[in-house]
Formats: structure tokens, sequence, C-alpha cells
């Protein structure tokens, strides 16, 4: 084999990596650039809400049921954990809604006892009542994908309006605005 065969084959060897790496960077780059759904909603928006009862999430508060959402005035809906860092931040917005007069259930996913009491004590109650959804059954059933995600529950037991991701202090006129919309 004469050198200049072997420089040949070298340089077709060095243009190889290079031409993987233009295809992947361009395939990265095409991926970036397609819309994709920040976040998944609720095929439930708009429906009944779905039949469940839940035993209490703790000692100090009943249990929660779709039965406290019938009759009366539209309620919040909150799905959240005690080891949630998401949850953490939205507590002072609920307790601000909570000190406004909204009524809100929540419902405590995949925790323990003493943890979610520690959470309530350490962050603040925004709850009249909290159920336990141990093996997230119910955050299914309403088609929630994480925590925390608040739903609007309106005073027909339909479900209005979901809030994906932890509520923040600009959020908190929008929930008080779907909270009218469903009377």
């Amino acid at each position: 084999m004469s050198t200049a065969e072997t420089r040949s084959g070298l340089r077709l060897w060095l243009w190889i990596p290079l031409a993987l790496f233009a295809f992947f960077a361009g395939l990265a780059g095409y991926m970036l650039t397609q819309e994709k759904p920040e976040f998944v909603k609720s095929t439930m928006v708009g429906k009944p809400l779905p039949e469940f009862t839940l035993e209490p999430a703790f000692d100090g508060l009943p249990g929660a049921s779709s039965g406290d959402f019938e009759g009366g005035k539209p309620r919040l809906l909150n799905i959240w954990a005690s080891w949630c860092l998401p949850c953490i931040a939205e507590a002072p917005q609920l307790e601000a809604l909570k000190d406004e007069g909204v009524e809100i259930i929540g419902i405590a996913i995949r925790d323990r006892p003493e943890d979610v009491a520690r959470f309530l004590e350490r962050h603040g109650n925004p709850y009249t009542r909290i159920g336990a959804d141990a093996i997230s059954a119910v955050q299914l059933e309403l088609g929630s994908s994480g925590v925390p995600e608040t739903f609007v529950i309106g005073s027909d037991g339909t479900i209005r309006y979901q809030h994906i991701g932890d509520i923040r202090p600009e959020h908190v006129a929008l929930l008080k605005a779907e909270l009218e919309k469903a009377q």
C-alpha cells in the first residue's frame, strides 16, 4: 500500500466522525425547535369530579371525598406531598387564599401521616380536609401528572380549571377569577 493510499484512507476515517457529529448536531437543533406542550393537561376538565373516598392523611383533619364538593360554593382541590419542594413554595399562596375565604381540600400523595403533620406545622395548614392517596389512584383518576396541582371544582361538582405546578403570587388572582366563574 502506498503512502498516498494510506493518507487517503486516513482522511476518510477523519471525515466519518465529523459527518456523524454534524448529523447529530442538526438532529438536536431540529428537536429543540419543535413545539412541545409544557404540561400535560387533564382530560377531566369540564367533566364531573370522579367519585372517591380517602382516609385522613393524619389525625388532625378529616379525610376527603368527592361528596365534600357537592353543593355550596366552588372549592379548590390541591394535590400535594410533604416531600414536594414546589409544594413548600406554594404554601404561602394557599394560606393567602384560605385567608380570603377560599375553601381548600387537599389530597396528600404517597405520604406518611407524621410527614404530613410536620409539613403543615412548618408551612401552615390551609386545608379543611386532607385525604391520603397512598397509591395515587385518585390523582390518576383526575388526570393529574404530578405535584403540586390544583383544580377548581365548581359548585355543581364539575372540574372547571386545572393549575399545573406551584401556585405563585401572580397566580392567586387567576385562581380567584376561576373560582368566581365556577359559581
